[in-house]
């Protein structure tokens, strides 16, 4: 049989990125949901809280699910839960149930966006062996850009159909598509390589540039035994925690730190979300040339820089071109980890272990955002969070060079032994 297009794989992995990644444009609908129901900020917020916890729960809980049934049955799962939790979502509203708010956007449709976050990922590692990075970044671009195509457009139906009709149009319109990207997606067959990928002695290459071999094929249960998968793990939570803080925050600091006005913070916020996209396909696809573990050693080491000039910053300018470059870090590291597992721990179980690495995502998601607003209150200003946060990044950068040295001493195992003879 013909093998499929390995590109409409990569559009069928964008298709459903595209649709979960709308649960990031939540924050549209919190005005509406307050003037409708008189929920506060709090209520409105935690059914989001929720949707990102279990989204990093059920990714780590179904990782295995999603290597045994495979791609398109976790996608087809993952449309019908993703989908039923919107819908339930504008039957609670109708009803004015916040607790069946909560289960169905924040619980169903979490593990939804969990187990429809890691299904594709996998899969595009296997089709991508030359070009990893630029794989995982289409698909998690398209997560990106699902919450800037989604904004407007849910903006535009709140305001002419209503609430709960505009959750029931977004759980049809979301469900077809990713149902269209189950239907094709699909892993390749057993030993596939692209063509003009050849392979020379035991490294295949591709144009002329080797392709390094996977350092390791491990099941789930064997990675999280390694000293790498827990470096790696800190290494994620710390660039997470740094790039979810300043997205919690960034409309009054940028107002309270350089003095901008709420207009021009706001267009901030916005274009913010434009250099957290662009940050996942160009880190990505630089990873491939640089190497995953030099693309996190320049992520922390800019990072370290910037938070330690920000408490000196004046300038509106600088101070946006800063946090811009932060949010290419914070987009770059989601988009080259499903590249750098498949690295360190190859692609047997890349979907489980992924699974398990992203709750670094649900502890950084409350981590962040609690840690910048307890020191917010406690000091009367943002300089000491950032001084504390390039702490942790200075820590991220010393777990980079241990990572390092961890891949060399294994890299050394795996070497054939040298015979040295003696002439007597």
């Amino acid at each position: 049989m013909k093998p499929k297009n390995r590109w409409l794989i990569a559009l069928s992995a964008v298709s459903i990125h595209l649709s979960i990644g709308s649960a990031y444009a939540y924050s549209v609908f919190k005005n509406p949901l307050a003037a409708k129901l008189g929920w506060d900020n709090q209520e409105i917020a935690f059914s989001f809280t929720l949707a990102i916890f279990f989204l990093g729960i059920s990714a780590a809980l179904f990782g295995r699910f999603v290597e045994r049934r495979g791609p398109r049955v976790s996608a087809a799962v993952a449309a019908v839960l993703f989908a039923g939790g919107l819908a339930g979502a504008g039957l609670a509203i109708h009803y004015e149930a916040l607790f069946a708010y909560y289960l169905s956007y924040g619980v169903v449709g979490g593990i939804g966006l969990g187990i429809g976050y890691i299904a594709p990922v996998s899969t595009l590692v296997k089709w991508f062996p030359d070009r990893r990075g630029l794989a995982t970044g289409m698909a998690v671009l398209g997560f990106g850009a699902g919450a800037l195509i989604c904004s407007p457009v849910v903006a535009r139906l709140v305001e002419s159909i209503g609430l709960s009709a505009t959750f029931y149009t977004l759980s049809a319109v979301y469900f077809i598509l990713m149902i269209s990207g189950a239907a094709y997606i699909a892993r390749p067959a057993e030993g596939w390589m692209p063509e003009g990928m050849v392979k020379q002695g035991s490294s295949p290459k591709q144009g002329g540039r080797r392709i390094k071999q996977d350092l390791a094929q491990m099941l789930a249960s064997e990675a999280v035994k390694t000293k790498r998968f827990w470096l790696l793990w800190v290494m994620m939570f710390i660039n997470i925690s740094a790039g979810i803080m300043i997205i919690s925050v960034a409309s009054p600091m940028a107002q309270e730190k350089v003095g901008m006005s709420v207009a021009a913070a706001a267009t901030m916020v916005g274009v913010m979300g434009f250099f957290n996209g662009g940050g996942r396909i160009g880190w990505a696809s630089l990873s491939d040339y640089l190497g995953r573990t030099n693309t996190f050693t320049m992520f922390f080491a800019i990072q370290l820089v910037l938070f330690l000039l920000l408490p000196q910053v004046s300038s509106p300018l600088f101070f946006q071109l800063f946090i811009f470059i932060i949010l290419t870090c914070y987009g770059g590291g989601f988009a080259s980890l499903p590249a750098y597992i498949g690295d360190l721990f190859g692609t047997k179980q890349l979907g489980a272990i992924h699974g398990y690495l992203l709750t670094s995502w649900s502890a950084a998601g409350v981590a962040g955002p609690m840690l910048v607003a307890y020191i917010r209150d406690a000091t009367s200003s943002y300089n000491t969070t950032f001084y504390i946060f390039g702490a942790l990044l200075a820590l991220a950068l010393v777990t980079t060079i241990l990572l390092r040295l961890d891949i060399k001493a294994v890299e050394n195992e795996k070497a054939p032994p040298v015979s040295v003879s003696l002439k007597i």
